[in-house]
């Protein structure tokens, strides 16, 4: 797949989702997308970041947004933390990594001191009609669901 260009049209893909469904992204043409990659379900920072999705979750639906997590977790893990958490959105399982090598999001990590390759935590937002509107990365849990908000916002 090619790399994605923000102005410019995202390709169409199909994933597996919660609740058995497949989702795929011509489906929601209309509606704004926000596509935002976690490392790992139910780690505090995935949780935290998830939670703070759903307590705003109203106000995106409110600017006609849909909000789809991703991550590399099983369906099987992320019905778990779907259900556990009570996240009124889908979760996108990329366990082949897809989607993260699409949005490039697959990195070297740091963890205990050692390189790992995992997802660096990173947003985007796809418009009405599959274009790449606006992308995060690097991104900051405790203030980042805020800023996604108010970009939505300003469009409206």
């Amino acid at each position: 797949m090619s790399e994605l260009i923000l102005g410019k049209p995202v390709p169409d893909f199909q994933i597996a989702a919660t609740d058995g469904k497949t989702i795929q992204l011509s489906d929601y043409r209309g509606k704004k997308i926000v596509l935002y990659f976690y490392p790992k379900d139910s780690t505090p920072g995935c949780t935290l970041e998830g939670v703070s999705f759903k307590d705003h979750f109203q106000q995106f639906q409110g600017l006609q947004t849909v909000i789809l997590g991703v991550s590399r977790d099983s369906s099987k893990s992320h019905d778990n933390f779907k259900s556990k958490q009570g996240f009124p959105f889908d979760l996108l399982a990329d366990t082949d990594e897809t989607l993260c090598q699409l949005f490039d999001v697959i990195k070297m990590k740091s963890m205990y001191g050692k390189q790992v390759r995992g997802i660096e935590r990173s947003t985007f937002i796809i418009d009405e009609s599959g274009v790449l509107l606006k992308e995060w990365r690097k991104v900051q849990v405790k203030t980042h669901v805020t800023e996604v908000l108010a970009f939505l916002q300003g469009l409206a």
